[in-house]
Order: structure tokens, then sequence, then C-alpha cells
């Protein structure tokens, strides 16, 4: 089916992107989780949040509440500009994202495995390389009444985007080849 004629007539219909969250998980605290920070804020424009870890693990020298990653949540433009650099550098890798990526509200995730596929990133010995995760949560407009403060309410579900209707929305808008492996 084309949704581009349905959300063409409809223009409360058509996806946008929500927020993009950028996941850098350092698993230990200290001059690395310093130097991540740094790139990530200049990768995404914005400071960084600290997560911290939730069960002691001596194995691994991690403690309970010990900074070990980072996180920066995207909205708007920003986001927008963000995931264009991060597709270029997923593609860059010589990987293609999928479709089981997609859950069945249109939401999705890949991961870049080096900062450095970024484009305009150097290699730097000092700072060594980064991978993250990239979270992109697709909304229709109107999904504001679920999280406003005074009369809260639920999406319904034929509101809601679809797996199909977000991989078609991604194709078109970044011009990114969705693979599809599961069969509905």
């Amino acid at each position: 089916m084309d949704y581009e004629e349905l959300w063409n007539k409809n223009p409360m219909l058509r996806p946008k992107i929500g927020k993009v969250v950028v996941n850098f998980g350092i698993g230990e605290s200290g001059d690395r989780l310093t130097k991540g920070e740094k790139v990530i804020e200049e990768l995404t424009g914005q400071k960084p949040i600290r997560t911290r870890a939730k069960q002691t693990n001596p194995s691994f020298g991690i403690r309970k509440k010990l900074p070990i990653g980072l996180k920066v949540t995207l909205r708007g433009k920003k986001a927008e500009e963000f995931l264009k650099k991060a597709f270029e550098a997923f593609q860059k890798e010589g990987k293609t994202l999928y479709d089981f990526s997609f859950d069945e509200y249109g939401n999705f995730s890949f991961g870049i495995h080096e900062h450095i596929d970024f484009p305009g990133q150097k290699y730097d010995p000092m700072i060594g390389v980064y991978g993250m995760d990239v979270c992109v949560t697709l909304e229709r407009p109107g999904f504001r009444v679920m999280r406003r403060k005074r009369c809260r309410s639920k999406v319904p579900r034929k509101h809601r985007l679809t797996r199909e209707e977000a991989i078609q929305f991604i194709e078109k808008t970044f011009g990114i080849k969705v693979e599809r492996v599961l069969e509905e």
C-alpha cells in the first residue's frame, strides 16, 4: 500500500520524528567517560547525561550507581540533522537496516560501531573510538495527548503508526533501503 497518498490527503496521519536518543555504553567511569562526553557533545551539539549502573558487578569493576554511560535526547530539527549523519555513517560501515529493527508501533534502533564513521570526524589516538546506539521514536501529530499534564488520554490504535508505515516513511524521507525479512 502506498501511504504517500493517504498522508497527502490527511496531514494528521503523516509520521514525524518524535525523538532520537543516542546512547554511549562505555562500561567504566573516569577518563574514558569524560572523553566520551566530548565526543557525543561534538556529534550532537548537546550536553549528555550520565547513566548509572543499576547493580554491582565485581568481575567488571562496576559498583551500583557508578556512572558508566552517556545519553542524549534530540528533538525537532536537531534530531533530523543527526539522523541524516547517523544513516550516512551506518551505510559507510556497509550495513543494512532490516525490518525486524522496527517494533509494532514503528520505532526502530540501530548501532554504529565507530564514531569516526560520521562525516567530519577523524581518529584521535588520545580519545579512542566509541560506538553508539541510536533509537528513533516516530509519531503522528496529536500524540501530545499521551504526554500532556492536564486531560491526559490514550492515543487510539488506529492513530498509531504501523511497522510498514514507518518503513515507508524512512525510505522516502532519508533514502534508506530497508531490507524485508519478516513475512506478514
